[in-house]
């Protein structure tokens, strides 16, 4: 990986908005076509040389009923939870985003708003922290 993906990698979505914890993996939320899923797999290899697991990446998992992804590389210390939806919570038309720039490189991340709505409710401890942190730095309110 080149030193400016890795630097990209390294950060969380809460990072890019300015609050800094240590994270093992990534959620990417991709649009979910066919198109995209094959440039998945072509930047996969491309990254992951040799890995016999990128082969298994399947369109029917991440356009089918059911919401699936792919979690790349198969081993490491960073991790990419890459999804074309969240259940019925979300997808990535409907993620309120904005464009960060990183060592020249744009990257789209989802507004703090964004993570705040995604995390505050799941069953994970460190989203609820993730929130809590996001609801005090931004001082956003819960939804009526």
């Amino acid at each position: 990986m080149n030193t400016q993906r890795g630097d990209i990698a390294k950060k969380s979505s809460v990072g890019f908005h300015g609050v800094v914890r240590p994270t093992e993996g990534l959620d990417l939320f991709i649009r979910g076509t066919l198109e995209n899923i094959e440039r998945l797999r072509v930047a996969s290899r491309e990254t992951y040389e040799g890995d016999p697991n990128i082969d298994e990446i399947s369109s029917a998992d991440f356009l089918g009923e059911l919401s699936s992804g792919a979690v790349l590389p198969p081993t490491g210390d960073l991790y990419f939870n890459v999804l074309t939806r969240l259940g019925e919570v979300a997808i990535f038309e409907t993620i309120d985003s904005e464009i960060k720039e990183i060592n020249g490189i744009h990257v789209r991340v989802a507004t703090p708003a964004a993570l705040y709505r995604l995390k505050k409710g799941t069953i994970r401890a460190q989203d609820h922290r993730d929130a809590a942190m996001l609801r005090e730095r931004f001082k956003l309110k819960d939804e009526a």
